[in-house]
């Protein structure tokens, strides 16, 4: 399985609340400079975070009052959608047309209170699809942790998808149980898959009642753990959203977003204290494993406890090779009940 991140695809690099009005910043996306920011009439936007004029990077310009972005060099101005809309050196007898230069911009989505960036395999070309929504009414992120993981975007996710790891990774007194047989119907969605809705085992989800838990993986990275059921007579759902994010060949951010309705603010300190701790757990193994595979070795995947991995490397190359030869892409993930023991 090649280790580049794929291409055509949303990525979501930030938080809305991380950019105020007339903010912008560096962030690092797919190996790829990215200028993100907000306009001050509170647009976001994101484009390359190079001037094409001397190469210094816009992020260290500023934004003015009329909602472009002023490289600190020698003062040329971009609009949001990449175009330069002035040079001030120009003088009224020069036969140059600003308009005509351009900084590469990407599609940005706000929703959710993320901000999703488009990643196009060609500069232009047409967006396919759209960023996945939070499946609830009104969505508030209540609670969020990021971390930044010494390793390609692969690893981090096929750490975040496994099923079997948490006895051993995440071995902690008040978390441990006994390994047991988990047998899981797992099912294809668009573009990945879904672990169907069942019973959870670990004894935390307990404070919310009886409950039922749905998890489901779409690429490029994107994994939902749908928490339903019934508290103090009202239905409700509890979401996390997790993402990693591939800043380059060998960071990645795993952003971690929780959603619950206002009525449930118990589940913060909750979340406050174990939720770095789970996440730490696994930057440490992954950092580990960087150990072992700076020797190239051969590695295994057994069945069926690595079976969410070998379906993210074949929907990966379906994918990659749908944008390389133009075809339409076609999950190859099928219905299938597994088993393991953790």
């Amino acid at each position: 399985m090649s280790e580049a991140p794929l291409r055509d695809l949303w990525y979501m690099p930030a938080l809305s609340a991380s950019l105020k009005p007339g903010q912008m910043r560096r962030e690092m996306l797919l190996g790829e400079p990215v200028l993100l920011g907000r306009m001050r009439d509170g647009q976001a936007f994101a484009m390359r975070d190079i001037c094409p004029h001397r190469g210094v990077p816009l992020s260290a310009g500023k934004i003015l009052a009329e909602d472009t972005v002023q490289c600190a060099y020698h003062g040329w101005r971009f609009r949001r959608d990449g175009v330069c809309s002035a040079i001030p050196s120009l003088t009224e007898d020069q036969d140059l047309d600003p308009e005509k230069i351009r900084v590469r911009s990407y599609p940005i989505r706000e929703q959710d209170g993320l901000i999703w960036v488009y990643v196009a395999e060609k500069p232009g070309g047409a967006v396919k699809g759209a960023p996945p929504r939070i499946p609830m009414d009104h969505p508030v992120p209540r609670w969020v942790e990021i971390q930044t993981f010494g390793c390609s975007v692969d690893h981090a996710v096929i750490g975040l998808m496994d099923p079997v790891h948490a006895a051993f990774v995440h071995d902690h007194w008040w978390w441990k149980r006994p390994m047991r047989l988990k047998e899981k119907h797992y099912g294809p969605l668009p573009m990945g898959f879904t672990m169907s809705p069942h019973k959870p085992s670990k004894p935390a989800y307990s404070l919310l009642g009886d409950v039922t838990t749905e998890i489901t993986f779409e690429l490029p990275s994107t994994r939902f753990e749908i928490v339903e059921g019934k508290l103090f007579g009202k239905r409700f759902k509890v979401i996390g959203l997790t993402v990693c994010t591939p800043r380059d060949a060998e960071h990645t951010d795993t952003i971690h977003v929780m959603y619950w309705p206002a009525w449930a603010f118990f589940l913060w300190p909750i979340f406050m204290a174990l939720g770095p701790t789970f996440m730490a757990d696994d930057r440490k193994m992954v950092e580990l494993q960087r150990e072992g595979l700076k020797f190239n070795p051969n590695l295994m995947l057994i069945q069926d406890g690595d079976q969410p991995a070998i379906w993210y490397s074949r929907i990966k190359k379906a994918w990659a090779d749908s944008v390389e030869n133009g075809t339409e892409f076609v999950n190859p993930v099928k219905e299938r009940v597994l088993r393991w023991r953790s």
